[in-house]
């Protein structure tokens, strides 16, 4: 019936009680809170103080996966992700619910995620936006092979039946592997532009640890479903990173047994679309995730784009070389970031994208 929810809203979180309370009285009906082990008290807060959401207490951390356990639940044909700091724009899943009864070929719709009160775009968003892969036929935008969790509505049987979030990469540039094996499953995933997020990022509890999963979840990404050749250089990548990265690869290995038994390498249609991503310095599949290998399987010198926008976060457009090594420089960025940046051309920048293809085209 017309007038049944069709989109239910599943939030993780753990110990951000704060946060929540901010951000939960945002959430439209129905919603549904999965708690990763708090400490802090969040399921009796969220219980006492917003009733009409439904609580599941997960009795420890289990990462990016517990979105699972929300989907799992939920009632509706389609299911909204939102960070504990991150909210869905008013009219936001109404539309995105039209967009999915419209396209049964789309199992995923990345959304434009705004950061912050200024509304600033987020540079994900923004790369997702400009995709070289074009409209397909049954999209309603630019197909993308990577999207924002914070910033997706996806069509909860494909979910499912893509495995949902990973356990051996348990969290942090967890979109990746989702992505492509839906891709891989024959579902197409893209980009549209009115459909509206909000993000106020609550500041890292540990810079340094997010820089080690990043590494190490990026070889186990590759271990999972990418040929070996890209497997090697996502280690390369990380031995290049410095101890952060060597740090990664270390805790990467006891998870490999896991990750070679579930090895499974994408179709040729879905690879070379990642590759067509890449050659245009727009890495697909999250935010996080290291750089791959180039258009003719050789090794790319160049710091991955999405890398390389984290630690660019908060520049203001339009900046100048200077400022932008700089603003990587205070983000703690890497040696071969702020080298790929001072090799740039000393002009102004009008924004993420000519900078990433300044330094892809160094």
């Amino acid at each position: 019936m017309k007038n049944e929810p069709r989109v239910t809203v599943v939030v993780a979180t753990r110990d951000r009680r704060r946060t929540l309370a901010r951000t939960l009285p945002r959430h439209p009906r129905p919603a549904i809170l999965v708690d990763n082990g708090s400490t802090d008290g969040t399921p009796a807060f969220v219980r006492r103080h917003f009733p009409g959401i439904e609580v599941v207490e997960a009795g420890e951390n289990l990462g990016a996966p517990a979105r699972n356990i929300g989907v799992s639940m939920a009632r509706t044909p389609y299911v909204a992700f939102a960070d504990d700091d991150s909210w869905w724009a008013d009219g936001a899943l109404d539309r995105a619910a039209d967009l999915l009864d419209a396209h049964p070929r789309l199992a995923l719709l990345g959304a434009r995620v705004l950061v912050g009160p200024e509304q600033r775009l987020d540079a994900v968003s923004a790369q997702m936006r400009d995709s070289p892969l074009g409209v397909r036929p049954g999209l309603p935008g630019p197909g993308v092979l990577g999207f924002l969790a914070c910033g997706a509505v996806v069509r909860r049987d494909a979910f499912l039946e893509a495995g949902g979030f990973d356990d051996v990469i348990f969290f942090f540039g967890e979109e990746e592997r989702l992505a492509v094996d839906l891709a891989a499953g024959g579902w197409g995933l893209a980009y549209v532009d009115d459909v509206v997020a909000h993000h106020h990022p609550s500041p890292p509890r540990d810079p340094r640890g997010r820089q080690v999963l990043a590494a190490r979840n990026a070889v186990l990404t590759a271990v999972l479903r990418r040929p070996w050749p890209v497997v090697a250089r996502r280690a390369l990548d990380a031995l290049r990173q410095g101890p952060a990265g060597w740090e990664g690869l270390r805790t990467a290995v006891p998870r490999l047994h896991r990750a070679l038994a579930r090895r499974r390498v994408l179709p040729d249609a879905v690879e070379r679309a990642r590759r067509v991503l890449e050659r245009a310095g727009r890495e697909p599949a999250g935010r996080y995730a290291p750089a791959d290998v180039g258009s003719e399987g050789g090794m790319s010198t160049a710091p991955n784009p999405i890398d390389l926008q984290k630690h660019l976060g908060g520049v203001d457009y339009p900046a100048s070389k200077e400022d932008l090594v700089q603003a990587a420089r205070d983000h703690n960025a890497s040696n071969d970031i702020v080298q790929a940046l001072e090799a740039m051309p000393d002009r102004e920048y009008d924004g993420p994208n000519a900078v990433s293809e300044a330094v892809t085209k160094r």
